[in-house]
């Protein structure tokens, strides 16, 4: 695992959404928008200001709080400059063969 994916399962592991699915993928969903995020050299805060979102919003789904559309994946993914093939190519690397 990452530093950062220790970090946030390490303070925030336990704050996630009551009966939601937290599979390995999931976790590396979370841990790569969260990567990608930084790597774009923008904070929570600048993010969410970009999406037009209270601040808090990019923490929840980083922290596995709240979990994201396919939309709304799409938009972050478009703001961070990230690859939508390579970052979906990996995640389908790691999904696993059920839910």
């Amino acid at each position: 695992m990452t530093e950062l994916g220790v970090l946030v399962e390490k303070n925030f592991g336990a704050s996630t959404l009551a009966g939601a699915v937290h599979t390995d993928a999931y976790r590396l969903l979370r841990q790569e928008l969260a990567r990608l995020r930084l790597a774009a050299g923008m904070s929570q805060a600048k993010l969410a200001e970009i999406l037009g979102k209270p601040a808090s919003y990019v923490a929840k789904y980083e922290l596995g709080e709240r979990r994201l559309d396919a939309v709304e994946l799409c938009v972050i993914l478009r703001i961070v400059s990230a690859d939508p093939k390579l970052f979906f190519e990996n995640l389908f690397e790691a999904s696993p063969d059920k839910l």
